[in-house]
């Protein structure tokens, strides 16, 4: 069988997967990119919850033991489903110290050293600054009642085109208006512009050395409509190996190459995070919103506009203060959470009993528009470890898009449920005063704690017993291998994590080219942002590692 050969194979799409294919394609490398899922186009889009449909083809679903992960699975990874909010980590965050007792990032990155690479990010989509005439209905009543309960309300940057924004709140499933500015719209077209190669429905299996010091990745192709099979497989050789292929992946693949790898580092499958996060949600007194906020809609209508608008568009990040002590610092954040996991999931505000079904939940259901959901982001204690890998992929399929079953274990602390309690008595108290709603986390009893944003499981730092990878995102004992996704983060933000992914995967890129230079690939760094600008380039270029080659 002959073996396919390239300078550079990126697994995943995501934002790790796509800025380093862009980077290193445009400085001359030849790139390969290997995505799980399939390539959806902008017409591909759809406005329904169809088996089949674009969002259930589009996302992964993963239950494990505590803990759900759900992720992007297509073209464009976590970009295409995620709401596009883009805020840069609060300063403390870097120096938390989690369950391990000290700084758990590398001494190297601080947010002062990371917001030059948090510009590329931010001019390459690019993000902007809301203001109060782009916030949705659900944001601007979120505000009202943290305005009214003594709390400020911040509208949230986002990587959306307002100007084509038609508040459809569809953007979970991919949005149909490029209004989202997702990496279909940016570094992925500027990758394939430099000749990098994206070949969709190819599911990364193993790695394994070469006997000229390069590796060998070995993947199965999956069927379009069902992602239980397999209808092909074959495997690429590579200089150079970026894994991107999400927190709940990553390591399972490593995992599985252990066998022909050699020994991983201790961390690989450990110091999971899910970016501590909860959700509530409440339901609105159409009453009171009227009465005591004094609102209402052009129809008269108070409320009723939970499904109006898009993702969250306005928080409030009064706990943000790095005064504060750990695990009691956290974000709050308007949210729209579409049918299905949100109507299973969410609770009745004072029911009997928690329940995700009854005659107290339809109740509660026939309000849904009524409904007002709120996105908690928190300090957890990194307690996610993954077992061993399943013979294929990163679960057991149970379904032929969406459902799997998969390997991780997740038993939150102490430290990690006492954030989660102080973020919802903090929701409770505002939205319960005066009674403008009655409000209830949603249940962990059906699919354990969640998370749409996996974070820590291969993590940077400086101590090798703690971290996977070094602070240029290098797998620690085996050179040529560099992870830049989610699992890189070392634990949880407070905040939405994509700009910070984002932000590191820009900053790791010089460092793969010096690599990827030292095994005789000709490659340069110094390419603009995709649309060409180059004023948050040169922002970077004093960071910049002078043996890349780069082009200044």
């Amino acid at each position: 069988m002959s073996i396919e050969k390239t300078d550079v194979l990126i697994v995943g799409s995501g934002f790790g997967g796509s800025i380093t294919a862009y980077h290193l394609a445009a400085g001359g490398a030849e790139v390969v990119l290997l995505e799980r899922g399939p390539w959806l186009q902008t017409n591909d889009f759809e406005h329904d919850f169809l088996l089949g449909s674009s969002y259930t083809r589009a996302f992964d679903f993963v239950v494990g033991d505590g803990m759900s992960v759900l992720g992007g699975n297509c073209v464009g990874g976590g970009s295409v489903v995620y709401f596009a909010a883009m805020p840069r980590a609060p300063k403390f965050v870097f120096d938390r110290h989690g369950s391990i007792g000290r700084r758990m990032w590398p001494s190297a990155i601080s947010r002062d050293s990371l917001d030059p690479w948090y510009d590329r990010v931010a001019e390459s989509l690019p993000v902007s600054q809301q203001d109060w005439r782009d916030v949705s209905y659900s944001g601007g009543l979120w505000a009202a009642a943290c305005h009214h309960s003594g709390r400020t309300a911040n509208p949230a940057p986002v990587a959306i085109d307002n100007d084509r924004c038609t508040n459809c709140n569809w953007m979970m499933g991919g949005c149909r208006f490029d209004a989202k500015r997702s990496l279909l719209t940016n570094y992925l077209p500027a990758a394939l512009a430099h000749g990098a190669q994206i070949r969709p429905l190819h599911e990364v299996q193993r790695l394994s050395r070469t006997d000229d010091g390069g590796y060998r990745v070995e993947f199965n192709v999956i069927d379009d409509e069902d992602y239980r099979i397999h209808t092909g497989s074959g495997a690429i050789e590579a200089k150079i190996v970026v894994l991107a292929a999400g927190a709940g992946a990553t390591p399972v693949i490593l995992q599985r190459s252990e066998s022909t790898l050699g020994t991983m580092p201790y961390a690989v499958g450990r110091y999971f995070s899910g970016n501590g996060e909860r959700l509530n949600t409440a339901v609105i007194n159409e009453d009171r919103v009227r009465d005591v906020l004094g609102l209402s809609r052009e129809d008269g209508v108070p409320y009723e506009a939970n499904q109006i608008g898009k993702g969250p568009t306005v928080a409030n990040w009064d706990r943000l203060d790095g005064s504060l002590p750990e695990y009691s610092r956290y974000s709050l954040e308007q949210l729209y959470f579409p049918p299905g996991l949100g109507t299973i999931l969410a609770q009745v505000p004072n029911g009997s009993e928690p329940a995700w079904f009854g005659a107290e939940k339809k109740e509660m259901l026939k309000r849904w528009r009524s409904w007002l959901t709120i996105f908690l982001m928190t300090e957890d204690d990194n307690e996610g470890v993954f077992g061993p890998p399943p013979p294929t992929g990163n679960a057991h399929r149970i379904s032929q898009q969406m459902l799997g079953r998969g390997p991780l274990a997740y038993d939150p602390t102490e430290n990690t449920r006492h954030g989660w309690a102080l973020a919802d008595a903090d929701v409770k108290e505002i939205l319960e005063r005066d009674g403008i709603a009655t409000v209830a986390p949603w249940t962990n009893d059906v699919v354990g704690a969640y998370t749409v944003h996996p974070l820590a499981s291969c993590r940077i730092g400086d101590d090798p017993r703690t971290s996977a990878l070094s602070a240029d995102h290098e797998l620690r004992g085996h050179p040529g291998i560099f992870v830049t996704d989610g699992s890189a983060v070392p634990g949880a933000l407070t905040v939405n994590p994509a700009m910070t992914i984002a932000a590191l995967a820009e900053r790791a890129v010089p460092g793969i080219v010096q690599a990827a230079r030292a095994r005789g690939v000709d490659v340069t760094y110094g390419a603009p942002a995709p649309d060409g600008a180059t004023s948050a380039r040169r922002g970077t270029l004093r960071l910049v590692p002078s043996r890349t080659g780069e082009s200044r």
